[in-house]
């Protein structure tokens, strides 16, 4: 568990940070600067905050009241930051093994050679930094601070230098991290791909306020955060189950409480729990159920609530099962179709839409 409660001044800018969280991976969410990094670097104990408490399951790491302020060396927490920021004298090998061999073997609970394996850095020992590609940095960035043996893992930005296709191998080396180590991990971004696709928990941080703070599903599904997580990232995230596979045509089905969506191909074994994100954006609405159309994803449901603005545009959230989807239509639309609280229709969804940042293991 996580419990994180404090105050600090840096300047005009005032961190005022308040969670709990019993989740693998705790999502911090915000724009630049939102205080993401003012909060993890006094959770690592770079900075000193004026009051409060950081405690990581019945550690204590920083109270002011009763006068704790480990070291950062004491806290035992593995930071990885935007830059892997490798030792360019040593090799991937002496890398990795650096913080391992500072710490007493009775605190060494994660063994190298396993994580060499879930990293796949076994060809790349004896390499040096500069002879890496930037994904290759990362992964090495990430092995060492888990043999760091840290008690809560810090990922700043990790997979802002990045393109897109390293991001999507990172992305998936951190699932695999989270599932093999059970480390606590806050992951720091501004994606809002990246944190849907990892976070249990999400800390939405808005000018040193957590303005939002929850299940991930919960959170991003809330119309009155749609200032601070991005009107064009609005949307749903749903857990579902793979069902079934389309070879022909490279198609996966999965299974949710309210429903089926179909995707396109997932690496992912019949059975296997999976994340899914539906942007607003990418939600349609008809009245009846529609036939001969080219989209796949038809559900039925009901209109739970109506976010009606000045403008153009008109978010509808619609509640299929236990999953409320957001479906952002014009004002046009909402008064000719005649949609209020309480109707019954269909929600489409384009098949297409979902990509490989749109879903990820759960």
């Amino acid at each position: 568990m996580i419990d994180v409660d404090l105050e600090q001044r840096a300047g005009n800018f005032v961190l005022r940070a308040r969670f709990v969280a019993d989740a693998p991976v705790v999502g911090l969410f915000g724009r630049s600067g939102s205080g993401k990094s003012t909060l993890i670097n006094a959770i690592a104990g770079v900075t000193k905050p004026e009051r409060g408490h950081v405690r990581i399951g019945h550690v204590t790491l920083f109270d002011s009241a009763r006068r704790i302020d480990l070291s950062p060396q004491q806290r035992r927490v593995g930071y990885v930051f935007q830059d892997a920021l490798l030792f360019p004298h040593l090799s991937v090998e002496g890398n990795l093994l650096y913080g391992h061999r500072l710490r007493a073997t009775t605190v060494r609970f994660i063994d190298p050679a396993h994580v060499i394996d879930v990293l796949g850095l076994a060809a790349l020992l004896h390499r040096k930094p500069g002879a890496l590609s930037g994904g290759e940095k990362q992964r090495v960035a990430i092995g060492r601070a888990l043999l760091a043996q840290p008690r809560i893992l810090l990922l700043d930005e990790p997979l802002a230098s990045l393109d897109v296709p390293r991001r999507m191998e990172i992305l998936d080396y951190i699932e695999r991290l989270r599932d093999e180590f059970q480390i606590p991990i806050v992951y720091v971004s501004h994606s809002v791909a990246e944190i849907t696709r990892l976070a249990d928990t999400l800390v939405v941080l808005s000018a040193g306020e957590c303005v939002g703070v929850g299940d991930v599903d919960a959170v991003m599904g809330r119309l009155d955060l749609k200032p601070y997580t991005g009107r064009f990232e609005a949307g749903a995230v749903i857990e579902a189950t793979v069902i079934a596979h389309d070879l022909d045509f490279d198609l996966t089905t999965l299974r949710f409480d309210g429903g089926e969506l179909t995707v396109p191909g997932l690496n992912a074994f019949i059975g296997e729990r999976v994340r899914a994100r539906i942007r607003a954006r990418d939600v349609s609405l008809a009245l009846s159920k529609p036939v001969n159309l080219s989209i796949v994803n038809v559900m039925a449901g009901r209109v739970a609530a109506i976010q009606e603005e000045s403008g153009p545009v008109v978010d509808v959230q619609v509640a299929i099962g236990d999953v409320v989807l957001t479906a952002r239509i014009t004002r046009r639309s909402r008064v000719q179709l005649g949609i209020h609280v309480g109707q019954e229709l269909y929600a489409l969804v384009k098949a297409v839409s979902f990509d490989h940042r749109s879903t990820g293991y759960a």
